[in-house]
Formats: structure tokens, C-alpha cells, sequence
């Protein structure tokens, strides 16, 4: 079976996802950066720093772990030469990626696959299972966090130089952890985007996007960095039906990854609310238990393998990915424009 894989992008992300990805039977036989690595403990058993020697490699698939916003050229090259490509963060950074992107994919004999895990972690997947059942009813109004609390000299290291990443996109664009969740949950599209930072002047350090979906609900998320976080894990999620509500708890340890459900007691045959807590069964991979916060990596790993081996679908196809990526290309419009709603273009 096709398994062997090239690497672009060995900051920690990349080095985890390349780690991950032997232990999942890949043969990770290139790996790619900018920086000379050579000599740094890494996976795989080639390296180079230039990305286009990798479309001669004969490889089966890529990981694009490199810089935020330096993913679709190369995406849409590897997906030229044949080889599938499972793309991390943003799919794109404007609106001609993303046409030139899903362009590419609809045309290539590979596939493409968003790395997006946090659509796979345990309490993501319990609220889509609860909301796809219809125990809440249709969702009307639905939150998603990806926060951090950063103390202002951490927070300066995160940024790190003017060249980094980080400074040379709009505070919106890291909207993906948010918006992927959403657009899992309700199925739906967004068709607008109202953006308002956080933070000084100069730059918003967090953003709260209102966001309304094809489907009438109303999106409310919230990213970037904020005070006062559980000390669990970054995403919390809520989803209020027509009969109910279901999110995730704000707790600690193996409880945050527990989802809360509540049913309306005139929703209930019986007359009574109806209120439970849910805990994930947990993933087993090789006879033992992951960790619930790899457990979103690893299923997109275990999805792309599937795809290479079997043909299987993507589990976050290229249209959501770039869908969810152009509401943070958008917002930034909205944020120079004090809040104004603006249109997020249907590809």
C-alpha cells in the first residue's frame, strides 16, 4: 500500500506530525525546511531544504506543516504531480488561492485533506454525533473558542521578530480551530462575517467573529489570546437548538473532555428535563489508549492513511477547509471597517 511520505516543515508541529505518522505505519521518507536540519533528530530518512525535490520523490502523500500561510502554492503543486496532500492550519490566504486551490483538487487525480484535528478531538465529535441526531433540534446559535492565557512576556516570545508568521497575517486568520468545528457541527456554509479585536491599537491580540451559516444559525468565535482559560485544553464549544443545548464542559483533566446535554422538559415525552454528561470511549491505537488531546492527530492521520490506502474521502475535504480559511481572509476586511459585516465569497 502507498504509504511514503514527505514532510514540508519541521518546526514542532511538523517534527509531532512526522513523529506520529511512523507510529502509524507511514514510511516517512523526506523531510523539508528552510532551516539546515541535518543533524536534528528527526523521522525520516532523507531531508532537504528545497520543497520542489520532493515532486520528483516518487512520494504517495505530503504533510504541509511549514509557515501559517505558505500552504497552497505547494498544495496545489504536489496535487499537479499526482501525489495527495494533507495540509495543515490554512488551506489558503486569499481568494485567489482558494479558487486556484479547489481548482486543483477538483482536477487532480490525488486528493486533498485539511489537517484540521480539532474537528476530530473526542468533544468536537460527541456534539457532531448529538447535534447529527437531532437531540438539540436545528441549531440556532453556536460558540466556538480557541483561546490561550498567555502572560505579556510569553505572549511577546509567541510573536517572536517582525518576520515571524505570526505578525505578517491579519489577527483574524488563525480562525480554522473555530470555524472548522462549526462548519463540522451544523453542515452548513458562512455567508458573512462581522470581525471585532481585542488588544491595543496597533494589533488585536484576540478576536470575537459573529458569523451567520446557509443553514440560518448564528456563529459566535473566539481566538487568539485572553485570560482565564481552564487549565485543560484550547477549545471549548457550544451548540443552543430548538429543543436544547449541548457543549462542552469547562473542566479539567479527563472531565474536559466531557460534553454537557440538555433537553427541554416540553421537548421530552415525559414532561421532564433531560440532562446528562457524556464522556468520550476513548481511541486505542496498537493496544493502548491515546491520550485524549492526540486524539484528533492521530484520526487525521489514520483518515489520510485511509485515503492513500483505500481511496477513502478526505475527513475535511478541500471546499470546507478553504471555506473555513476565507471567513479569517474576509473578517479582516470587517476589522478595518470597525465591525461591518462582510460577504465570505462561495467557491
Amino acid at each position: 500500500m502507498g504509504r511514503r511520505i514527505g514532510v514540508v516543515g519541521l518546526g514542532a508541529q511538523g517534527r509531532y506530525l512526522a513523529w506520529r505518522a511512523e507510529q502509524l505505519g507511514f514510511e516517512v521518507a523526506v523531510g523539508c525546511d528552510v532551516r539546515d536540519l541535518r543533524y536534528t533528530e528527526l523521522p525520516c530518512t532523507g531531508f532537504t531544504r528545497d520543497w520542489t525535490d520532493l515532486l520528483s520523490m516518487g512520494l504517495d502523500g505530503v504533510v504541509l506543516a511549514e509557515d501559517f500561510d505558505m500552504h497552497a502554492r505547494r498544495a496545489i503543486a504536489f496535487l499537479d504531480a499526482g501525489i495527495h496532500v494533507l495540509s495543515e492550519t490554512a488551506a489558503c490566504a486569499s481568494v485567489d488561492e482558494a479558487r486556484q486551490l479547489v481548482a486543483a483538487a477538483d482536477s487532480a487525480r490525488a486528493t486533498y485533506s485539511f489537517a484540521e484535528n480539532y474537528v476530530a478531538l473526542p468533544h468536537v465529535r460527541m456534539i457532531t454525533d448529538a447535534v447529527s441526531a437531532g437531540e438539540v433540534g436545528d441549531v440556532e446559535l453556536i460558540e466556538s473558542e480557541y483561546l490561550h492565557g498567555l502572560s505579556p512576556d510569553a505572549l511577546r516570545d509567541l510573536l517572536g521578530p517582525d518576520v515571524h508568521w505570526r505578525n505578517r497575517i491579519s489577527p483574524t486568520a488563525y480562525c480554522t480551530h473555530t470555524l472548522s468545528p462549526v462548519i463540522a457541527i451544523t453542515g452548513g456554509q458562512p455567508i458573512s462575517v462581522a470581525a471585532h479585536g481585542i488588544g491595543t491599537e496597533e494589533r488585536a491580540t484576540a478576536v470575537v467573529m459573529v458569523v451567520r451559516m446557509s443553514t440560518g444559525a448564528v456563529a459566535v468565535t473566539r481566538h487568539g489570546f485572553l485570560q482565564g482559560e481552564p487549565d485543560s485544553h484550547w477549545s471549548w464549544v457550544s451548540v443552543r437548538g430548538s429543543r436544547g443545548l449541548v457543549e462542552s464542559r469547562r473542566m479539567q483533566g479527563e472531565d474536559a473532555w466531557t460534553i454537557r446535554l440538555r433537553t427541554e422538559p416540553w421537548a421530552n415525552p415525559a414532561g421532564a428535563v433531560r440532562e446528562e454528561v457524556r464522556a468520550p470511549e476513548g481511541l486505542v491505537v496498537a493496544g493502548q489508549k491515546l491520550d485524549p488531546g492526540a486524539e484528533g492527530t492521530v484520526r487525521v492521520l489514520l483518515a489520510f492513511r485511509a485515503t492513500l490506502d483505500e481511496g477513502a474521502p478526505p475527513l475535511v475535504p478541500v471546499r470546507p477547509a478553504v471555506a473555513a480559511s476565507l471567513v479569517g481572509v474576509v473578517a479582516s476586511q470587517s476589522l478595518n471597517d470597525g465591525g461591518r459585516p462582510v460577504a465570505v465569497p462561495e467557491i
